[in-house]
């Protein structure tokens, strides 16, 4: 059997660790991501999403326990951090955090240069990357950054991680502030990443629509702790885990929840939209 490209084992981290304000956001948490899978985590703020996936390009380092991605250990004080950081891209929730020049050409083109890659590569990377997220090379590399919208700062920060061609992509709230239109085209990026371009990903969403059409699992965490693991198939149908961490539903499994409770015979692991209209149909026959 296959190494999981991710493994997270038993990690434990405490901020301020020692003072007063000593806060432990993560307890033992445990989980495994294969190659190629797409990973939803969710759970209520301060739940710790945040601070586990900050452990997965070496923001944050273990204080106990272990992450290791792809063969690297991250507890190792030896770490090649600059080697991790081209394996797994993380996109933040604030675009801007991560846009540092005043070209969106040379912005994508940050990372890559950095690398110390020839510049022909550089510029491969770049076209290769803005083509990828929806962003038209000829028409956006001369675009001033500042005066973008939401959604194609959002592009800019995804091409910029794309453009080191991590084996993982780790995902902040993708679609926090877009608007409806460009929410549904970044969706469809991302799906593409990772069903054609087999791009491992792992997103923080509380966007159950979000979870139901892009992950193959779904891990819940409470407390800072994994609680639960299992497809979006097991979770939105499991009314013990859904009532006892408080877990939104999409709102096409939240329309057959209401359906049972009202008395009809219904199958509410019928999730994704399609399956959930066939189920009302079939009581409208």
């Amino acid at each position: 059997m296959s190494q999981p490209i991710l493994a997270v084992e038993n990690l434990t981290h405490t901020y301020m660790q020692g003072t007063p304000l000593e806060h432990k956001a993560l307890h033992g948490v445990n989980m495994h991501v294969e190659a190629g899978e797409c990973i939803a985590v969710i759970g209520h703020t301060g739940s710790g999403k945040s601070t586990l996936i900050q452990h997965f390009n070496g923001l944050i380092r273990p204080q106990a326990g272990k992450v290791i991605v792809n063969g690297l250990d991250l507890s190792q004080p030896k770490l090649d951090v600059k080697s991790l950081r081209r394996q797994v891209g993380l996109v933040f929730q604030n675009p801007e955090d991560q846009i540092f020049e005043k070209l969106v050409g040379d912005d994508v083109a940050y990372g890559p240069f950095k690398m110390g890659l020839p510049l022909d590569e550089v510029v491969r990377r770049v076209k290769w990357a803005m083509e990828l997220v929806g962003l038209s090379f000829d028409e956006m590399k001369d675009r001033a950054t500042f005066a973008l919208s939401g959604g194609q700062k959002r592009k800019v920060a995804l091409a910029g991680v794309l453009a080191l061609q991590p084996k993982v992509l780790v995902l902040d709230e993708p679609t926090a502030g877009l608007d409806p239109r460009s929410r549904r085209e970044l969706l469809e990026r991302i799906k593409h990443l990772n069903r054609s371009e087999k791009l491992t990903v792992i997103f923080v969403s509380h966007n159950m629509e979000e979870v139901a059409l892009l992950a193959d699992r779904v891990y819940v965490m409470a407390n800072g702790k994994a609680v639960c693991s299992g497809t979006p198939r097991d979770i939105f149908s499991n009314d013990q885990i859904l009532k006892e961490h408080q877990i939104g539903t999409p709102e096409s499994v939240d329309i057959l929840y209401r359906l049972r409770e009202s008395g009809f015979s219904v199958d509410v692991r019928a999730f994704q939209p399609e399956e959930a209209a066939e189920e009302i149909l079939t009581l409208l026959r």
